[in-house]
């Protein structure tokens, strides 16, 4: 299957979801699903093939351990990580879409790494300007979490402490739904919203790259 866009349908199955979240909604609607979310998403990713092969995140929610009991998500999305370290995410929904990329949630090691480079004021105030210089073309820098205060060890007063603070970094761009997400232009528009974050996402690939640790050890704070 060819990408040619989403579909009407796509965003207004999430509209409806919405409204009514439920297994019965979803199952009478599960080939709205497949046919105008999934499928053309597939078809998307597979024009975005050389970025390597993205996972397409599953519609259930989990619920086991969320006070919101909610059994579907209200978009799709799909990632894929470089082999440099950084992540490329992509999202639809009701109201339109989302591309990312950056590193989501550093390891243990990946976090000293990226505050030391922060720290020291060669690499960590050409970051500040790598970020500034994405801000002012119109992207969003931000992280999944950040820390209230100073990491241990790093003064409250730090001239960089707004990137201290965060446990990983993120550049973004979101689209209100418009017209151009039901044609072939979705595909220019994800890329050049990666493109233009390529010089933040090559300083977190010189200086911080993929995690070494051990699973068990890496996401120990």
């Amino acid at each position: 299957m060819a990408f040619s866009g989403f579909p009407r349908e796509a965003f207004q199955l999430y509209e409806r979801l919405g409204t009514d979240n439920s297994r019965t909604f979803w199952q009478a609607n599960r080939r709205v699903y497949d046919e105008s979310v999934k499928a053309p998403m597939q078809a998307l990713l597979d024009e975005l093939a050389d970025m390597g092969p993205f996972h397409v995140f599953r519609p259930n929610r989990d619920v086991r351990f969320a006070k919101d009991k909610t059994p579907y998500k209200d978009h799709i999305a799909a990632y894929v990580e470089s082999e440099g370290g950084a992540g490329y995410y992509l999202q639809l929904g009701a109201t339109g879409m989302f591309a990312g990329c950056g590193y989501y949630d550093m390891a243990a090691d990946q976090l000293d790494r990226f505050r030391a480079s922060i720290d020291s004021d060669a690499t960590g105030t050409n970051l500040a300007a790598r970020c500034a210089a994405a801000e002012r073309a119109g992207l969003v820098v931000g992280a999944m979490s950040e820390l209230k205060t100073a990491p241990r060890g790093f003064p409250r007063d730090h001239p960089r402490i707004d990137l201290l603070r965060r446990k990983g970094l993120v550049i973004s761009q979101t689209w209100p739904l418009a017209p151009w997400m039901h044609t072939k232009r979705v595909v220019p528009k994800v890329r050049a919203a990666w493109h233009a974050a390529v010089d933040v996402v090559e300083w977190l690939d010189t200086h911080v790259g993929p995690s070494t640790l051990p699973p068990e050890e890496a996401y120990r704070r």
